[in-house]
């Protein structure tokens, strides 16, 4: 059955993978993109426009009426800036859009989320299901956990039809965020391997992530659900890094560094930039060597069970299409 479905963050990475799906599938889609956004990869899909800024109300109801699905995507990414950027980009333009869609009485509001809303969990066997509490051992300046956990708050006393998805590190093509600041800073052969190298990954390629948030936003025991949606850490982090290298024709990472001297070099890198109120981040932050040194698995038994989901692009295949694909992006921005 043919679905009218609102997606924002259209021109992001989840966003326009979930973008091509829906169309694949055959569903009216209607893409919420900001002014001056490049719209190529949209106008292409012939998907429906609907220009505004989701920390602005005026026009929002608009956009997403007569939707079955909102898919809200859009938020902002990344471990540095002002609390009032991720306020204003996260939290207030949830909050706007869930107004909007409680006027226009939309079907379904699936909204995604991260596991950084559980906070930074501590280390221990086993794996972390939906039940574990929220907004745990938060630290200074963790702007964009504290703006997604509120903004999932606001989701979850929202009166309508709600479903969450929380995906882990979410990569593939069409990611201008993450991925340039990881080629930067292999090329520049600033990273080392932190700890042992042996953690594994719980990275998830875009494809399979919106995947799960449409199987989430559909299936009709998942109302007031929340899911996890991320690997089974099939690749460490030596291994990851080694993939990286090979394809960008890089050496090999030797360089080691102990987690603990790399977190509070982060730590201090952090507060130097605060301090001098840097516009953009330091080469080494604290959620960077989280991400890349320590070792925490996510249950998706219920995402597997409930929704029939399971990620299916293999890591190193994925990096070789995120590569590929960013390849092609750095010799176009060349050219323009």
């Amino acid at each position: 059955m043919a679905r009218r479905c609102v997606v924002t963050g259209a021109t992001g990475l989840l966003g326009s993978h979930l973008v091509r799906l829906l169309v694949e599938r055959g569903d009216a889609v209607r893409a919420v993109v900001r002014p001056g956004s490049d719209t190529r990869f949209l106008d292409r899909l012939g998907v429906e426009l609907a220009v505004g800024d989701l920390a602005e109300p005026a026009g929002l109801i608009d956009a997403v009426d007569s939707a079955d699905v909102v898919f809200h995507c859009a938020a902002r990414v990344g471990d540095w800036g002002p609390w009032e950027g991720y306020f204003r980009d996260v939290v207030l333009a949830t909050v706007n859009l869930l107004k909007a869609c409680e006027v226009a009485a939309v079907g379904r509001f699936l909204h995604v989320s991260s596991i950084a809303v559980y906070g930074h969990l501590a280390e221990r066997g086993g794996e972390f299901t939906e039940a574990e509490p929220l907004g745990q051992n938060l630290w200074w300046w963790d702007h964009y956990t504290r703006a997604k956990l509120r903004a999932e708050q606001r989701v979850a006393v929202y009166p309508g039809d709600w479903t969450i998805v929380r995906p882990t590190w979410t990569y593939g093509p069409r990611d201008r965020n993450v991925l340039p600041r990881v080629v930067a800073a292999l090329r520049a052969r600033r990273v080392p391997i932190v700890g042992a190298g042996t953690n594994r990954m719980n990275l998830v390629f875009a494809e399979d992530v919106a995947d799960g948030a449409y199987r989430a936003a559909t299936h009709p025991d998942a109302v007031g659900q929340a899911y996890n949606l991320a690997t089974a850490g099939e690749i460490t982090q030596r291994d990851l890094l080694d993939a990286m290298t090979d394809e960008l024709a890089l050496p090999r990472i030797t360089r080691r560094v102990s987690f603990g001297l790399a977190f509070w070099a982060g730590f201090y890198r952090e507060a130097w930039g605060r301090f001098w109120k840097a516009q953009t981040p330091p080469s080494l932050t604290r959620y960077g060597v989280a991400l890349m040194g320590r070792s925490t698995h996510y249950s998706t038994a219920k995402a597997r069970t409930q929704l029939g989901w399971s990620p299916r692009v293999e890591i190193r295949e994925g990096l070789r299409r995120a590569v590929g694909w960013y390849r092609e992006w750095e010799a176009e921005r060349a050219t323009t």
